[in-house]
């Protein structure tokens, strides 16, 4: 398969290959975006249908809305779209100059009172949104949608006065866990994965992992998944798993597991890929077109994480 008006195009990964399965489920059900983003980290496709297609997502006020984050539909922006959109753009390397400055500006205008952002604005109601996300007068902030913001401008070595206050809020929800739950770790881990202390950052991260495995917030052993607690609020089966927390060999959170969870781990991610060729999504499902969305986005990020361990996806 290649992309129409594309440059030309590696050979068609072999027949009933992951990448080969997978490519026929984002030709078949994903978003354009979607579909420019799995052309660009697979097919050799350019980051510029990339950035156009998410383009369509932007506002005014320099957020982001229009269900980019598929579980929030309508026009308005939210910090967690912002968080998609900065995503994205870190996956294609272009975040940086104008239009990274112009989300900043955004994050500074809709941040609380202590220089952070909470995960959904009251803006959000009377749009449709999953029934699972609580829509408040006053959000607080929250590491959860503060976290991977931070540690995404960080890595890209973006300097912002908002990221002063940000960047404290981090380190103080950060070292303050006692308890947690899988979304609110991998938020901190992708805080400290590029926090500029790097001596902090491995401190935090040895301590979190030894609340991770002491709460056994990961299943390592997936032939016995019904022995692992699900965290209140979740799903039935939402459990996450090594390669949920370390996307990659170089994240801090590899070191919280063993080669074996590791490896078991993987496989368990290789297996999970469905007939149609898309991974399943574990959080609860509220509309078809959301989970099919969000599938699209599982499923480019399985096939990343799988390449980064040096898995052969075809």
């Amino acid at each position: 398969m290649a992309e129409t008006g594309a440059s030309p195009l590696p050979p068609t990964p072999p027949a009933h290959s992951p990448l080969f399965r997978a490519e026929h489920f984002v030709w078949l059900t994903a978003r354009v975006l979607e579909q420019r983003l799995f052309a660009h980290h697979f097919l050799h496709g350019n980051a510029d249908p990339v950035e156009t297609a998410l383009d369509a997502y932007r506002n005014e006020d320099g957020g982001y809305g229009h269900a980019l984050e598929p579980d929030l539909r309508g026009p308005v922006s939210q910090p967690l779209h912002a968080g998609h959109a900065l995503r994205v753009l870190d996956a294609i390397g272009r975040c940086g100059g104008q239009r990274v400055e112009r989300v900043c500006r955004y994050l500074t205008s809709v941040s609380t009172r202590d220089g952070a952002l909470p995960a959904i604005r009251p803006g959000q109601r009377g749009y449709p949104a999953a029934p699972f996300i609580p829509i408040v007068d006053d959000p607080p902030s929250e590491l959860l949608a503060t976290g991977p913001v931070v540690g995404l401008l960080h890595r890209n070595e973006v300097w912002h006065a908002w990221l002063f206050r940000a960047t404290d809020f981090c380190w103080h929800a950060v070292e303050s866990l006692r308890e947690s739950h899988p979304y609110e770790v991998r938020a901190a881990v992708a805080f400290l994965d590029s926090a500029p202390d790097r001596p902090r950052a491995e401190a935090s991260a040895d301590r979190l992992g030894r609340l991770v495995r002491e709460r056994r917030l990961a299943a390592l052993d997936p032939e016995r998944l019904d022995t692992y607690p699900v965290s209140p609020g979740y799903a039935p089966g939402e459990l996450h798993f090594p390669h949920d927390y370390a996307k990659s060999p170089h994240s801090l959170a590899r070191a919280w597991f063993t080669d074996e969870e590791m490896e078991r781990s993987l496989d368990f991610l290789t297996g999970e890929q469905q007939e149609d060729g898309g991974w399943p999504i574990r959080w609860r499902q509220w509309t078809p077109s959301a989970a099919l969305e969000a599938r699209s986005i599982v499923t480019i990020d399985a096939l990343r994480t799988l390449r980064a361990y040096g898995r052969s996806i075809g």
